[in-house]
């Protein structure tokens, strides 16, 4: 009798000490009625109850959590139906709002998901879908978001996994695509003939002012080439005449004058002759009769000096 009344003593403490230690979970937090009321919220560690009057109601994670928002057809601006699909993730961050503020917020999450996302999309054309996700989601989020916070739920982002219009929409997004390729290939290979073109008129063109300046280098050159040429037989001339003159005003000087001038005068009558079958005479013979007397005269005077 007495081992009975033990063991029961012992189960009765065993259950006194379960229903008096509750151990939570990091990431956790567990709600805690009394008598059916809220009473408090137990975070991560030991926590001490009073048995049969508190009771842990609801068991709440804190971690991030993915929801799969399951696929829906959306209507666009223009009348085109789109398959949308996506993924949000929230985090519970009141337990107590999670509890009581909603009879099932993920649900209520997963439905105010889908409704906006409808109404996003029907205010946006096709093309803009494709290109406005960045929108879209940001867009979903702050309007969730907003209804959450009485739910104890903050919902961090939404991505949409996969846009997906009927298979006409895609055959002619396809071919619309295909063109748009192909008509930038066109302007590509016109720019690059353009191009071309530019780059073979720019070389001609630098050819051409390189040329015209080496012909006007090279004509400077030659010009001033000729130049020195003429100032050298300028310089040359007059360098002999001024030695003639010098010559001329020492004694003897113009008999050697006119010696050379009549010597001169008497060959180029003698080549006349013997070039031309006419007989050449002087305009004035007794200035040639003059000319002649006068260089025998020198030639004399030389002698006698001699």
């Amino acid at each position: 009798m007495f081992e009975s009344v033990s063991i029961v003593i012992v189960f009765v403490a065993i259950i006194f000490v379960v229903q008096t230690v509750k151990v939570v979970p990091q990431q956790h937090a567990w709600v805690v009625e009394r008598l059916g009321k809220y009473h408090s919220t137990l975070g991560p560690g030991l926590s001490i109850v009073l048995p049969f009057v508190d009771r842990v109601a609801y068991k709440h994670v804190l971690k991030e959590i993915p929801l799969d928002v399951p696929p829906q057809v959306c209507i666009t601006r223009d009348n085109t139906q789109l398959n949308v699909d996506g993924i949000l993730y929230f985090q519970v961050t009141d337990a107590m709002r999670a509890s009581y503020g909603s009879s099932n917020y993920i649900a209520a999450i997963t439905q105010l998901a889908q409704t906006t996302l409808r109404s996003v999309i029907g205010k946006m054309e096709l093309d803009k879908t494709f290109e406005e996700r960045d929108h879209i989601n940001t867009t979903i989020v702050n309007a969730i978001d907003e209804s959450a916070q009485n739910w104890g739920v903050k919902v961090l982002r939404y991505e949409i996994k996969d846009l997906t219009p009927p298979k006409e929409i895609l055959h002619a997004m396809q071919a619309q695509i295909t063109a748009e390729r192909e008509k930038r290939a066109l302007i590509a290979a016109s720019e690059g003939r353009q191009q071309e073109q530019i780059n073979i008129a720019s070389g001609e063109r630098a050819a051409s002012i390189a040329k015209s300046e080496g012909e006007m280098q090279a004509s400077i050159n030659r010009a001033q080439g000729q130049a020195a040429a003429i100032l050298a037989i300028a310089t040359a001339s007059a360098e002999a005449i001024r030695k003639t003159a010098s010559a001329i005003r020492e004694p003897g000087g113009i008999d050697a004058v006119n010696l050379k001038v009549a010597e001169q005068y008497v060959t180029a009558f003698a080549n006349l002759a013997k070039t031309n079958n006419s007989i050449i005479v002087p305009a004035n013979l007794g200035d040639m009769s003059g000319l002649i007397a006068t260089a025998m005269q020198v030639v004399k005077s030389q002698n006698k000096a001699g």
